[in-house]
C-alpha cells in the first residue's frame, strides 16, 4: 500500500546552497521532518548548477519520509539570461521588449527544458518557449 501524502510543496532555491536557513528550514520544520535528510543529498545532486533558482517538487508523507524532484530554471528566467534584461514588458500586447529572441536562443532554451516538459518533442517545447517570450513581450525571429 502506497504512504500517504501528508503535504506537497513547492520551493525556489539555490542550486548547491540549501541550507537550515529559510525557506527550508521553516518550511519543513513546520511539518517535523528531518532537514538534514533533505539539505545534503539536494546539495549533492545540484552541485553542477551553482547559484541557478531552482523549483523543488517536494512530498512529505505521513512517516515524517520525504521524496522530491528538482525542476530546472524557469523558462522565463532563461529567455532574461538569453537577451541579457532584468524583466520582461509589463503590458506584453502594446510594449516590446526592445531585444528580440532569435530561433537558435530558442532551440538552446527549448533543450534546456525538455527534461521538465511534458513533451520529448523539441518543435513542441520551442512553440512553449516562444509563448512563454511573447507573454513577457519578447518578439521571436523566424
Amino acid at each position: 500500500m502506497a504512504k500517504k501524502v501528508t503535504a506537497n510543496l513547492k520551493m525556489k532555491i539555490r542550486g548547491g546552497q540549501a541550507s537550515a536557513a529559510p525557506p527550508v528550514g521553516s518550511t519543513l520544520g513546520q511539518y517535523g521532518v528531518n532537514m538534514m535528510d533533505f539539505i545534503n543529498p539536494f546539495n549533492d545532486e545540484t552541485k553542477d548548477m551553482m547559484g541557478q533558482d531552482l523549483t523543488v517538487h517536494l512530498s512529505i508523507y505521513e512517516d515524517k519520509s520525504m521524496s522530491w524532484r528538482v525542476v530546472g530554471t524557469p523558462t522565463d528566467d532563461l529567455i532574461r539570461k538569453a537577451l541579457g534584461i532584468d524583466k520582461g514588458s509589463g503590458r506584453p500586447n502594446t510594449e516590446k521588449v526592445s531585444k528580440k529572441l532569435t530561433d537558435a536562443q530558442v532551440t538552446e532554451i527549448a533543450e534546456a527544458k525538455a527534461a521538465d516538459m511534458n513533451t520529448n518533442r523539441i518543435d513542441s517545447v520551442k512553440k512553449m518557449v516562444a509563448g512563454t517570450a511573447r507573454s513577457m513581450g519578447v518578439e521571436v525571429e523566424g
